[in-house]
């Protein structure tokens, strides 16, 4: 394989004060996966063989959220501003994630008393506050608005992110490839030690549980990090995309479902890795388009609103559990996918942006002036690195790692 593995300026390193627009792009592919992953099993389509047909295309649509958990790990740490206060990155998370959030858990309470469902108190608050993914009682980490689970595990990830930097930053290389390679070998290993748990709690440790879907966090951080000095080793991004429309299509015909998750995560973290060294060394990438790059802003709302919508829709119209006859069902799916992306943008506009703004931590004039001396080294390091390289993209003019604005490939 190619090596996407030389860093930029003298120290062999990247200069990691550039955006990453492609991951940003590769953001909407992971949701529209997930989107089709629920279009499939939440009975929109009625008729069997169309059914069957959308059930085989998106069979492995739930790995879109893992997808989103490697890109998270990577993104925060390729992106980590040096001397950000603990305060100021859990805050700047806080404000990307929660204002969303509770307005997705309004609506779903509103929805739910709507059609007089029960709503237990003690389910909401554990909601509302986000812990519901440590919860292995049914009913509990699928509550409100259910795709929130992910959120929980992301908030437990933030938590721990800053604790572990300092010791990442100090990582030998050797080890951080051992993190790379254990994850899927761990998840692998779930398969097995799944059996350890009591049967009706399985499906939680192996899906839900935060301490067991941070491995695939922490293969990002590890991956970032090596990236980050230089010392990744991977294939460049026309084969890491062959190498992943491959995997999906033998994981999706031909392998056990057990070896999925493992074979998966191995992938979307060579995809990853591909777009984000093509994005620093300014190659061709199909997935820095300005369209996609709008399609992945607004991922994040896109991701919090459609199954909430769906249910809805669908319990209002009688076809909730049945679905809709003939190409009513596939009309109904694109249908959903564009009034899903409308209200995503709406809230992506007037609730995400703005309150990143408001909520966010401000910036210093100390800090500016840090992340315009890094900018600055960074920027020359990589003309020292590779004279005449054309196209290397930078930050925008008048960016610096301290922006208060959203990075392009910010995560959930």
């Amino acid at each position: 394989m190619t090596g996407a593995s030389t860093g930029a300026g003298t120290s062999g390193r990247y200069a990691s004060v550039g955006r990453l627009p492609s991951l940003t792009g590769l953001r909407w592919v992971a949701a529209l996966l997930v989107f089709g992953f629920h279009a499939a099993t939440m009975r929109i389509i009625a008729e069997p063989d169309v059914q069957g047909a959308v059930g085989k295309v998106f069979a492995l649509g739930l790995s879109g959220v893992q997808f989103f958990f490697i890109l998270s790990g990577f993104v925060l740490v390729w992106s980590a501003r040096p001397g950000q206060s603990r305060r100021a990155f859990w805050r700047r998370r806080f404000a990307k994630i929660y204002p969303n959030h509770l307005v997705l858990w309004a609506l779903a309470v509103l929805a739910a008393l709507w059609f007089a469902d029960p709503v237990p108190i003690g389910v909401a608050v554990e909601n509302l506050l986000l812990l519901q993914a440590w919860d292995p009682r049914s009913g509990h980490f699928y509550s409100i608005n259910t795709v929130s689970w992910s959120l929980s595990c992301e908030f437990f990830f933030y938590l721990c992110l800053p604790f572990a930097l300092p010791f990442v930053r100090r990582a030998r290389p050797w080890l951080l490839w051992a993190v790379v390679v254990a994850v899927p070998l761990v998840i692998l290993a779930l398969w097995p030690g799944q059996a350890l748990v009591p049967e009706e709690h399985r499906w939680w440790f192996t899906q839900v549980f935060p301490l067991v879907r941070s491995v695939e966090f922490w293969m990002g951080v590890a991956a970032a990090e090596l990236m980050r000095r230089g010392r990744w080793r991977g294939p460049r991004l026309p084969l890491a995309t062959v190498l992943f429309v491959l995997t999906w299509v033998a994981a999706a015909g031909w392998i056990r479902a057990e070896l999925w998750a493992a074979l998966l995560s191995a992938a979307y973290l060579l995809v990853i890795t591909a777009a984000a060294d093509a994005d620093v060394r300014g190659l061709r990438s199909p997935w820095r388009s300005r369209p996609l790059v709008w399609l992945g802003e607004v991922s994040f709302a896109f991701y919090l609103v459609h199954v909430l919508v769906i249910t809805t829709v669908l319990r209002l119209t009688g076809d909730w559990g049945v679905g809709l006859p003939g190409w009513w069902g596939p009309v109904a799916v694109l249908g959903f996918l564009l009034v899903n992306l409308g209200l995503a943008a709406l809230l992506h506009r007037y609730v995400e942006t703005p309150m990143m703004r408001l909520l966010g931590p401000r910036r210093t004039g100390r800090a500016d002036s840090a992340g315009r001396a890094v900018a600055a080294g960074a920027a020359g390091a990589r003309r020292d690195a590779t004279p005449g390289a054309p196209g290397v993209p930078g930050p925008r003019p008048g960016a610096t790692p301290t922006d208060d604005r959203p990075v392009y490939a910010d995560t959930r």
